[in-house]
């Protein structure tokens, strides 16, 4: 595979943030074209938040504005430091606008203590009861009344993080916000970065938040935080010896970092999670929404989905529009994206998103350019083709059931065995699956369409996979697997990994990496986890009864994906992904407070039974 690149969480969201590659050309035309100025902005509460603000030295005509709330920091900081480029890409940079960023509370250098994700508020009674819609309101309403030459008119757009800020501006309801784009937005702390039904994402979050933790209190500060010395760049055998979650505080953090002991003290979803689910809030819109994500990020894929499920719900007649590429968590914004991994897209789909959609939308309801944009853009992964929808998952879309049989089989039809057929294997949380088969110490974002064979070669892997098939087969919307387990413990984690298997006569593209053969390639194209002990209430924990045959049924989330003719349809079920999250000890638990002595090795059985069948609901396009 490619070489790795010893990124931290943090550091690849703030490269993310930057939204582009600047390129030197960028940088003079800001220079030349663009005056900055720097303002702290009084929130109704008295609170100041940092503001850069860069105007079109051309006074000559009115501006729209656009404008990024981040926790990243909008440096470089001082009047007459600039950034390397301007707003979402170089079209923006070169149509004009007036771009503002600011520093969202408690960040940086705006005054204020910091929450994770900010419970928002219903009603705002006082001006005591503060949130980001409001900090985002009496922001847009001091730029209306005090930058000149502005049209009236703001758009809000910001990639995970900021893109969660830019959902928060919807809820401002302010009468000038005209446009905004969510891209690959924070909607559920709990559900996105955090944990995945209950399995909490280790590599993602330990390696993130020393870098984010450049101070916790009010008092602003241009520096950053620092990052982690791991010692080695082999991700699993660190989090191997590094031992049970607890061992994060006791030998590193030493309690140091308050957000971290937030997710430590709240494994479950609780009231701490359930108010920061920024979802239950996102109604009465009548900003016109683009609502952006990537089919292989492998961060905020479930609030990019659900942020625009949620808004066509509850805002049936606001402009709400889709686009899913085939993109890493924001891959859309810089780069050609032509590629992830070995997988070959047939060529750049970053421009097109960059110019036809996300230009085109701003264009027209912040200038009133003309627009012909589709509610919905989605790009089949498999064929390499754009398709448009007017409604997502599309309603020609069969649900159909896609059944694990005896003998590693897969098919549409049920089991016909009445006994109860089953496979086992053995889950050793001290020798767990790897997430990935190269060495790496991050969250390698190529594992998203990885090959498999590393995994479905283990004893601890079950597979199952179809005849070839003698026709494509699209799936379009979301996956529900649906197990019947019975394990010998008390709790259990459960991956299932949706495969495409290429024919042996697959020949090498020109992204295959040296030693890599596409003959036969398993690639990965949806994954997901279920702390087994979450399976009927997230809120509420509870035991496995060893022996038992349980139901375990979870969402892995939407694709668009062709298998095509000559392809095999695999399913992987496993119970361990490591590190990309934490081991489980399979007993029944608090896992943040597990002693390494813990961790007990387990006999899993899934059952393939007519009468206790296990299979994935998933929606076929015919």
């Amino acid at each position: 595979m490619k070489r790795n690149l010893l990124l931290t969480f943090f550091f690849i969201l703030f490269a993310f943030c930057s939204y582009a590659q600047p390129n030197n050309s960028d940088a003079d035309y800001v220079k030349a074209n663009y005056q900055k100025y720097e303002y702290q902005v009084t929130m109704r509460d008295g609170k100041k938040l940092f503001t850069s603000v860069y105007v079109p030295k051309d006074q000559s005509k009115k501006y729209p504005i656009m404008m990024d709330r981040t926790p990243y920091s909008v440096g470089p900081y001082g009047p007459d430091a600039y950034k390397g480029s301007l707003g979402p890409s170089s079209l923006f940079l070169h149509d004009g606008y007036i771009f503002v960023y600011q520093d969202v509370r408690g960040r940086f250098m705006s005054e204020g203590i910091f929450e994770e994700m900010t419970p928002e508020k219903e009603s705002h009674k006082t001006k005591k009861d503060v949130d980001e819609g409001t900090d985002t309101y009496d922001t847009i309403d001091w730029l209306i009344k005090n930058i000149p030459n502005n049209n009236g008119k703001v758009g809000v757009w910001g990639i995970s993080y900021p893109g969660y800020f830019t959902t928060t501006s919807l809820l401002s309801r302010h009468p000038a916000l005209a446009a905004a784009s969510p891209q690959a937005p924070m909607s559920d702390l709990w559900r996105d970065d955090g944990w995945h039904n209950g399995a909490f994402q280790l590599v993602g979050n330990f390696g993130f938040y020393p870098g984010f933790t450049n101070r916790q209190d009010d008092k602003p500060t241009q520096r950053s935080g620092s990052r982690l010395n791991f010692g080695t760049a082999d991700g699993y055998e660190f989090y191997l010896n590094m031992g049970s979650i607890k061992n994060t505080n006791d030998k590193y953090y030493k309690d140091t970092i308050r957000l971290w002991n937030e997710m430590m003290d709240h494994p479950d979803y609780d009231e701490h999670w359930k108010a920061r689910n920024v979802l239950t809030h996102l109604h009465d819109i009548k900003t016109p929404t683009l609502v952006t994500g990537g089919w292989y990020d492998a961060e905020d894929l479930y609030g990019a989905v659900n942020t625009y499920k949620t808004l066509v719900k509850n805002n049936p007649n606001t402009p709400i529009y889709f686009t899913m590429g085939p993109w890493v968590h924001g891959g859309w914004s810089r780069g050609p994206g032509d590629h992830l991994g070995d997988v070959d897209f047939g060529g750049p789909t970053g421009p097109f998103y960059r110019e036809k959609i996300e230009f085109a939308f701003f264009s027209h309801y912040l200038k009133g350019t003309d627009m012909d944009l589709q509610p919905i853009n989605a790009f089949e992964t498999g064929t390499n083709q754009w398709k448009t929808y007017k409604t997502w998952p599309p309603k020609e879309a069969e649900d159909k059931n896609l059944y694990l049989l005896p003998g590693g089989k897969l098919s549409f039809d049920a089991p016909t065995g009445a006994s109860d057929s089953y496979d086992e294997f053995v889950s050793d949380p001290n020798k767990p699956v790897p997430f990935y088969s190269d060495i790496t110490l991050g969250m390698q974002r190529e594992y998203m369409t990885g090959d498999q064979r590393f995994a479905s070669r283990r004893p601890d892997v079950l597979t199952y996979q179809t005849d070839v098939l003698d026709k494509d087969v699209t799936l379009a919307g979301n996956i529900w697997a649906n197990l019947k387990v019975a394990i010998t413990g008390t709790d259990a984690d459960w991956i299932v990994k949706v495969v495409d298997v290429y024919p042996d006569s697959t020949k090498n593209n020109q992204f295959t990496a040296k030693g890599v053969y596409m003959s036969n390639y398993q690639q990965m194209v949806r994954s997901e986890q279920m702390r087994g002990k979450y399976r009927n209430d997230i809120s509420k924990p509870e035991p496995f009864v060893p022996g038992q045959v349980t139901p375990v049924n979870w969402e892995l989330q939407d694709i668009l994906h062709t298998f095509k003719k000559g392809h095999r349809i695999m399913v992987q079920v496993q119970s361990s992904m490591f590190p990309l999250i934490d081991r489980n000890p399979q007993q029944f638990e608090d896992i943040m407070k597990a002693k390494d002595t813990d961790f007990k090795k387990e006999t899993h059985k899934v059952y393939t039974s007519k009468d206790h069948p296990s299979f994935l609901k998933v929606r076929v396009m015919e």
